[in-house]
């Protein structure tokens, strides 16, 4: 070969040389980054062109997908409805061609669009026999009673709150209802004259209701004497106190160390040396905020770690961490175990609690998502309960669910007696604004035990209503009733 044919067959060689490591380069090194990137109109269109999966319920679907229509430039070909969307909107977030998706609808995309590395064999046997690819199902924990009751509670109250329940012996959520809500399907699409109307409208600086916030996930409150749950778990676990009816050092009036400022009580309630039992029945201020001084922000703080605070919580979809405060001191440190101060809770921290001590405790991690299915129902992933921690030895848990039960008997939680079941639980009325000028917040967490000694469910009942007279706002007058229609209904569901 003379030299000139051969240099142009050296340059025709680097050229396919070339052209393979930039074939090369955008299959397997670009690939992920084009697949994802926003201007790839292809992704999205494949994403919609076939129905997604189901979000599955007490084995019936909470959405579906319809075709949508073709008018102007849209080519997408299906859109994402829902069943009593606002009611589920906690649990399946939203799925919409013009504004992305949250929530399970994001988490389990790739299963739901049926894109998942793990329907790989299912899909390539759909491509050999020619049958149009499907997405799989997001089979969840959740119990329709009570998330009916949760919703139905929380909208009959007419003002903003949340309602989270667990099964304590397993950690599934069984209710995540808040409250206003949304419906996901009036945004699914991607029609300027009615999607983006209705997700303008929604929006913060549009509704200062904020209907799309996650009350019982990402909203906290301070939990107010709800928290004490947690403060009697810390003086038993701690030897501070060893039963419930031995007198507690609590004087009154109280002065909270290093101050001339006195911790007050609500009303005349008997709270001089009161046992823990009597203090929680009747919800005393002073013996529990001595209880935290006296243990000191180390001890407090250990034990509130233990029930999950202050880390944040993946159910998958995350819950925002609750807070209790490190470096206080000891008056800080009172006010923080009265649940005020900074200390802060969601709904789902504070059902934690509850279903802790139901379930002689031990504190199991919440879950929502109880198994992904492939199209044909096939289970690819199964969730298997899992303890989180143990706040509470079994004689101390058992000590506390007297505590509890003494207030739903005959304290200031009658309103969530049930006949033929045991409850416990812990009223709260927390504090709120600047110097306590805004409404309070009402709490409530219990749990229902049945006469073979199980614990079904516990739950956390928060109410904020900024239109309440604030001398009718009690967690035992507002949410207990709630918790009371949850713990009902799942129990009436296992019958």
């Amino acid at each position: 070969m003379n030299k000139p044919l051969r240099r142009i067959a050296i340059f025709c060689g680097l050229l396919v040389l070339a052209l393979l490591v930039r074939d090369n380069w955008l299959q397997y090194v670009k690939a992920d980054s084009l697949k994802n990137d926003t201007l790839n109109r292809r992704v999205t269109i494949a994403r919609y062109a076939t129905p997604r999966g189901d979000i599955i319920v007490d084995g019936d679907p909470i959405t579906g997908s319809t075709t949508t229509s073709k008018s102007g430039l849209n080519d997408l070909k299906y859109k994402r409805t829902y069943k009593n969307g606002p009611m589920w909107a906690p649990v399946t977030g939203f799925a919409s061609q013009a504004f992305g998706a949250t929530q399970l609808e994001s988490i389990e995309d790739g299963i739901l669009t049926g894109n998942d590395d793990r329907l790989f064999f299912r899909n390539t046997l759909d491509m050999i026999t020619g049958k149009q690819r499907q997405g799989g199902n997001v089979v969840t924990t959740l119990n329709a009673a009570a998330q009916k009751a949760a919703y139905n509670g929380l909208k009959s109250q007419g003002g903003k709150g949340a309602v989270a329940a667990l099964d304590p012996s397993t950690g599934k959520i069984l209710a995540l209802a808040s409250y206003p809500s949304y419906d996901p399907s009036s945004f699914a699409g991607n029609s300027t004259s009615t999607d983006s109307k209705a997700w303008t409208a929604l929006q913060k600086k549009n509704n200062p209701n904020d209907p799309m916030l996650n009350r019982a996930l990402r909203e906290t409150y301070p939990p107010g004497s709800t928290f004490k749950v947690v403060t009697a778990a810390a003086a038993l676990e701690n030897g501070l106190y060893t039963s419930a009816d031995q007198n507690t050092n609590s004087p009154l009036p109280y002065v909270m160390p290093g101050t001339t400022t006195e911790l007050k009580n609500e009303g005349n309630i008997p709270c001089k040396n009161a046992t823990m039992r009597t203090a929680l029945r009747v919800s005393c201020n002073t013996v529990f905020g001595k209880i935290g001084a006296d243990l000191g922000n180390d001890k407090m703080l250990a034990e509130a770690k233990k029930f999950g605070f202050d880390e944040e919580q993946f159910t998958p979809v995350r819950s925002a961490a609750s807070v209790f405060s490190d470096n206080m001191n000891k008056s800080q440190t009172a006010l923080s175990s009265i649940g005020q101060f900074n200390t802060a809770a969601t709904p789902l921290q504070m059902a934690m609690v509850a279903s802790a001590v139901a379930n002689d405790g031990k504190l199991m991690k919440p879950y929502m998502v109880d198994k992904l299915q492939s199209s044909n129902l096939d289970t690819i992933a199964q969730t298997d309960p899992q303890e989180l921690s143990q706040p509470l030895s079994s004689k101390n848990a058992q000590i506390l669910q007297s505590m509890m039960e003494t207030v739903v008997k005959e304290g200031t939680g009658t309103k969530a007696q049930i006949n033929g079941v045991t409850v416990g639980g812990k009223t709260g009325t927390a504090q709120h604004g600047v110097e306590n000028s805004e409404n309070p917040y009402a709490w409530f967490i219990s749990y229902a035990k049945l006469p073979d000694g199980s614990s079904p469910v516990a739950v956390a009942v928060v109410i904020e209503d900024d239109q309440a007279n604030r001398d009718d706002i009690s967690g035992g007058g507002l949410a207990a009733p709630i918790a009371k229609s949850v713990m009902e209904a799942v129990i009436n569901s296992k019958k």
